[in-house]
């Protein structure tokens, strides 16, 4: 599990295990710090794996040359399906260039203090005497402007009008066909008494 580590720089396994696996291998990326014949013995004979000692004392050894320890990063995703175990992440630390972005850029941001709020104060009208005055908008900007608060305020008169004019035409429109099935009915009454008298 240790190769793996090293050679993929993540690896998905239980929680006791990759606790158990920490303790094995940074003490191991601590002594890749130092690249001597012995150290490069000492590694292979915990890992018994050429490419994996090699990417530990090539490429891991560089990145992690400022850190005093702490090489490693376990986090926990829930529970397996089918035995209920604990399933986490276990990665190197300086390889995960998501969290390694995210806190560059929450070093960036500065911590502002009190002390200094007097000094501000005094600065505050020389500041706003230099600030730029904003400018004032075209007569164009002013006329469109106009021109849309106009049609905002037409708009529900209009809507009112529509549904003024539409809804007695609905109605009568409804009380239509009742008329004309009551009329109907008495003329198909009256043929099949004619036709009857015929026959």
């Amino acid at each position: 599990m240790a190769s793996s580590l090293i050679l993929h720089k993540r690896i998905e396994t239980t929680v006791a295990k990759a606790k158990e696996l920490r303790k094995y291998v940074e003490p191991l990326i601590t002594k890749s710090k130092t690249d001597n014949t012995n150290n490069r013995r000492v590694v292979f004979a915990y890992l018994q794996n050429k490419e994996s000692v090699k990417e530990l004392f090539g490429i891991v050894s560089e990145k992690v040359a400022s850190r005093p320890g702490g090489y490693t990063r376990i986090i926990k995703l829930g529970n397996r399906l089918g035995d209920n175990a604990e399933i986490c992440f276990i990665e190197l630390v300086d390889f995960n260039e998501t969290m390694l972005a995210a806190a560059a850029e929450k070093a960036g941001k500065t911590r502002r203090s009190r002390r200094g709020a007097t000094a501000k104060k005094e600065d505050a009208p020389a500041a706003v005497a230099a600030a730029p005055v904003a400018e004032e908008p075209s007569a164009e900007v002013v006329e469109e402007v106009a021109a849309a608060e106009e049609v905002i305020e037409e708009a529900p008169a209009a809507v009112e009008e529509v549904v003024v004019e539409e809804a007695p035409a609905e109605v009568a429109a409804e009380d239509a066909p009742a008329a004309d099935e009551s009329t109907e009915a008495p003329a198909t009454e009256e043929s099949t008494e004619e036709k009857g008298e015929d026959a």
